[in-house]
């Protein structure tokens, strides 16, 4: 069994529940309300959804003669926004298995594709303020689009805040394992319902049901 000295975690789908589809659909529309834009095409609303390039973004801007920089500032405010009501109404929670990984004695962190100010939001929400070491999300910048896993720019940054030399990176996306991949870091794969039926790109080094496999792990 592989020792670690120190956990990094994705946020959703593995510590909070993850976003539902159509809640994030309204908040890009209303993004784009904002700009200018009072009926998107349903596949501009879908790309900025999820998995968003810099050349995707670029193209919807011209569609609409809008400033790419300028729509996205929008969308990242608005998700951003509608995921704190969504945690506020109690329509989106933390996992039950997640108590089993915040008192482990190692050095810990959270690294996600989220916004810093999301996670920020929820560590206060849920009371972990101190739980993890360090933490990062997505700046809210065209810019972080090409930092985010799996980019890994802020699985480094964390890694060198913890100062570890083996860690344990532990997802539920494929980009989370291809992150870990290309850090040099074993991955823990959480096959919770969502990611039942995900083929992985490369293969993670442990696959798991649940937080209290990955605290197993852990405690070797």
């Amino acid at each position: 069994m592989p020792s670690y000295d120190a956990v990094l975690f994705d946020n959703d789908g593995v510590l909070v529940e993850p976003p539902a589809a159509e809640t994030q659909r309204a908040a890009i529309r209303e993004a784009f309300r904002s700009v200018g834009v009072a009926d998107p095409a349903d596949r501009h609303v879908d790309d900025l959804t999820s998995g968003v390039t810099v050349d995707v973004l670029e193209e919807i801007g011209a569609a609409y003669g809008v400033d790419p920089e300028r729509l996205w500032l929008a969308r990242e405010r608005h998700d951003d926004r509608s995921q704190r009501e969504a945690f506020r109404a109690g329509n989106r929670e933390c996992y039950d298995d997640v108590e089993a990984v915040l008192d482990g004695a190692l050095p810990s962190g959270v690294v996600s594709n989220n916004h810093h100010t999301t996670i920020e939001f929820l560590l206060d929400h849920f009371g972990w303020d101190g739980t993890f070491d360090t933490y990062y999300g997505r700046e809210m910048s065209v810019e972080s689009l090409e930092r985010k896993k799996p980019n890994t720019h802020y699985v480094d940054r964390a890694l060198s805040d913890l100062d570890a030399a083996s860690a344990l990176y532990v997802g539920d996306s494929a980009t989370d394992v291809v992150a870990a991949d290309r850090a040099g870091l074993d991955s823990a794969f959480v096959r919770r319902p969502h990611t039942r039926e995900v083929d992985l790109p490369v293969d993670a080094t442990h696959e798991v049901e649940s937080l209290h496999d990955v605290a197993a792990l852990l405690d070797g």
